[in-house]
């Protein structure tokens, strides 16, 4: 029996440091998770975004004909953000992913701070219903979006600092539990304002 002594206390060692692992394995798995659903509903909101920009260059088009390269490059940039949104929504937290995003949607957030600022100039445009009604969906989901991002960038950084921590940085590294990366804003401190989309 005292031959067995040795083999038990190694076992249950052995077993103790499975469970330890494994307790930590699946905490680093839920913060990813975590960081993973904040991140669609991100995306939830760009979507809706991106669906509203077509009504919106759609409503002022029969009044700013002649600005078609305001209404082109609003297009454009929603073109890019939507793209890039595809390629974060595939990898949340994926660091090229996340720049690539925080930029198209800087880009975009002043392509249509230039159309707003070009349509102020348009008395008619100003006071038709569809026009306000878009602009209100979109300050509100411009909104949704900040505190989205908020959200998301709050659950990267618990996520990172769980898998920093010792001995938690020893299991990430062996599983594979990469950093992952804030969705930053890109834009200037101007631009970084929701564009402003009220014609009183």
């Amino acid at each position: 029996m005292g031959a067995w002594i040795p083999v038990l206390v190694v076992l249950g060692a052995v077993v103790l440091f499975v469970i330890i692992v494994a307790g930590m394995y699946n905490g680093l798995v839920t913060l990813r998770n975590r960081y993973k659903n904040a991140f669609s509903q991100i995306d939830v909101q760009l979507k809706r975004r991106y669906d509203l920009i077509p009504n919106l260059v759609e409503a002022v088009k029969g009044y700013m004909s002649h600005e078609r390269q305001t209404l082109e490059a609003v297009i454009a940039a929603r073109n890019v953000a939507m793209a890039a949104g595809k390629t974060a929504a595939a990898n949340p937290g994926d660091p090229a992913a996340m720049k690539a995003l925080g930029g198209a949607e800087g880009a975009l957030t002043g392509a249509l701070s230039r159309l707003m600022v070009v349509a102020e100039a348009y008395p008619d445009l100003k006071a038709n219903q569809n026009m306000m009604s878009l602009q209100e969906e979109l300050t509100s989901t411009e909104n949704k979006i900040a505190f989205a991002r908020q959200a998301y960038n709050d659950s990267v950084t618990v996520y990172n600092t769980g898998r920093e921590k010792f001995p938690a940085n020893i299991i990430a590294g062996m599983f594979n539990f990469g950093p992952a990366e804030l969705l930053e804003s890109t834009e200037s401190a101007e631009e970084r304002k929701a564009p402003k989309v009220s014609f009183n």
